[in-house]
């Protein structure tokens, strides 16, 4: 079915668009990922990708042309398809929007048409930012800035979290901060006020309450109103807000992390005391002055006599607010386990040859090649042999999927991801180990682009390095296949009639039973054991 394409809200002000150039033209095959458009916002031009595939069908808004957010901009689909109902229904909802304007314009006036005129001069209502086109809602994972703070064009005014990445949001506007509409942790949809930035002293009173799209006020936290102060101890080097937030980018917390070194103890160089990446690589421990005194007790010479247990004590809980990654993840497994058919296939390879082969191909200098790395080319060359495992469920048909885009499953601080290498079959080993390294890091830093997370046609699921032997996953839908991928065993085996210590690894591959039956599926298996068995076929 034919995907209409909107004009995109690319940044918090921006209310209509300019084509500035079509890079496509209608006929063009589009694949996920491609340059549309060049889009011209009050601020800059800037490059607009599909989050589709298919065939550019309709162009909407010619190049020079402008129209409103959320205007027709393009529809792409199959070649062929009717896509006149999708145009003349885009066009009356179009008329009808009119109709109503007008009729609003002659009777009283909203809320909304008040806002403009209302506002005190230089006052600017900052909403929730459309950081992507499928983005509803968003999370403030942390104010850069507190209310009475001097904000300039460019500032960054706090981390913003959706369900694929936490990226800095920075002002259009400059002023001072009035008023903060949603909280550290606070989620809010798109449009909803996040803050209020104007000249020092400007009465703010009733423009968030009164400051919604449709008239109705959005729920958000309690805000502040008097700017709080900041305070050190002479004896520590550390940067909080007043309710002890330590000010740092995700980087450089990731970083602080991955180094085990406290943020408390680090001083930060960037804006209003920020820490950032630098401040974190450049920490020695011997900057801090620690002094600490262990004690010892004298060992008891003799042993009491054991007294009954009486409970004692107090119930501790913790709730964790689910952030927008989490939700996501539970919606998108929930679907997929009750909606498809699973059934699991195990199968046990040797990984005698593999390991020798591991060895010689990363004895080649400025070569490193994972056993993941190696499992993701197996699968990638078992797929083309058989296709059935690379498709997709539809109601009126399946989808086989000709070209191999392999998911891989990375564990990061708040849930999981699943980065995609794209024509796998066609990479090399040592292509798909850097390859698998970058979008790893990158994801564990949350700097994915929503594009690279997208357009999977399966997937890989490795927990052998935490020594997990076996274990089902959940598929990643559209996907009809999973793989689960165990920990390397060594153990007794049977060779040639003898008991010998061999090197094992468990393989358990889940199936969506509507596209995939199992005769199939221990197929699939039975060619991914014979290459990852004999790596040398591989490279044929």
């Amino acid at each position: 079915m034919a995907t209409v394409i909107n004009m995109p809200r690319l940044s918090d002000t921006m209310t209509e668009g300019t084509v500035a150039t079509w890079l496509k033209k209608v006929g063009d095959t589009i694949k996920e990922g491609d340059i549309l458009a060049e889009i011209e916002t009050d601020k800059a031009t800037m490059e607009f990708e599909s989050f589709n595939s298919g065939v550019l069908l309709h162009i909407g808004i010619e190049a020079g042309q402008t129209a409103l957010v959320d205007s027709l901009l393009a529809i792409i689909g199959k070649e062929g398809e009717d896509i006149s109902s999708l145009i003349s229904n885009t066009s009356n909802s179009k008329s009808q929007e009119e109709k109503v304007e007008v009729k609003e314009d002659v009777a009283q006036p909203t809320t909304q048409n008040l806002q403009p005129t209302t506002l005190p001069t230089g006052v600017k209502v900052i909403t929730m930012p459309r950081l992507s086109d499928t983005m509803t809602t968003g999370t403030v994972a942390n104010w850069l800035k507190k209310v009475g703070d001097t904000v300039k064009e460019g500032d960054m005014l706090a981390e913003i979290e959706t369900d694929k990445a936490t990226m800095e949001f920075e002002s259009f506007n400059a002023g001072t901060l009035l008023y903060i509409g949603i909280q550290e942790g606070g989620s809010a949809p798109v449009d909803s006020v996040l803050a209020i930035i104007g000249p020092a002293g400007t009465d703010i009173t009733g423009i968030a309450e009164n400051y919604s799209k449709d008239g109705e006020a959005p729920v958000v936290a309690k805000a502040e109103t008097v700017a709080p102060v900041v305070t050190s101890q002479p004896t520590q080097e550390t940067t909080t807000s007043d309710n002890g937030r330590i000010f740092a980018s995700p980087l450089a917390k990731q970083i602080a992390k991955d180094k085990g070194i406290s943020l408390s103890q680090v001083k930060g160089s960037g804006e209003n005391g920020r820490i950032v990446k630098s401040d974190v690589e450049n920490f020695t421990a011997s900057a801090l002055v620690v002094a600490t005194q262990t004690t010892s007790q004298p060992e008891a010479q003799a042993t009491p006599a054991v007294k009954p247990f009486v409970p004692a004590g107090e119930v501790v809980t913790e709730e964790i607010k689910n952030s927008q990654m989490r939700k996501i993840i539970a919606k998108r497994l929930a679907e997929s386990l009750f909606t498809a058919p699973h059934y699991n296939l195990t199968i046990e390879v040797s990984m005698d040859e593999a390991m020798k082969s591991r060895a010689m191909i990363n004895a080649v200098p400025d070569t490193k090649v994972s056993f993941n790395d190696m499992v993701i080319k197996a699968c990638a060359m078992a797929l083309k042999k058989h296709p059935k495992i690379n498709s997709q469920w539809k109601e009126d048909a399946i989808t086989i999927n000709h070209h191999v885009n392999i998911g891989v499953a990375v564990a990061v601080e708040d849930g999981l991801v699943v980065p995609v290498l794209r024509f796998t079959d066609a990479m090399s080993l040592s292509q798909i180990g850097g390859s698998v390294r970058d979008l790893a890091g990158r994801a564990k830093t949350k700097k994915l682009l929503p594009n690279e997370m997208e357009g999977s046609t399966f997937t890989v699921s490795n927990l052998g390095m935490f020594g997990i032997v076996e274990f089902n996953s959940i598929i990643n839908q559209p996907n009809s296949a999973i793989l689960s991928v165990g920990a390397i065993i060594e153990k007794p085996v049977v060779k040639n009639g003898q008991i010998v210590v061999g090197n094992t690894m468990m393989l358990s591959l889940a199936c969506d039973h509507r596209t995939i039956d199992g005769a199939t599926g221990a197929q699939f298996l039975q060619t991914l054991k014979l290459f990852i068995e004999n790596p040398v076929t591989m490279l044929a």
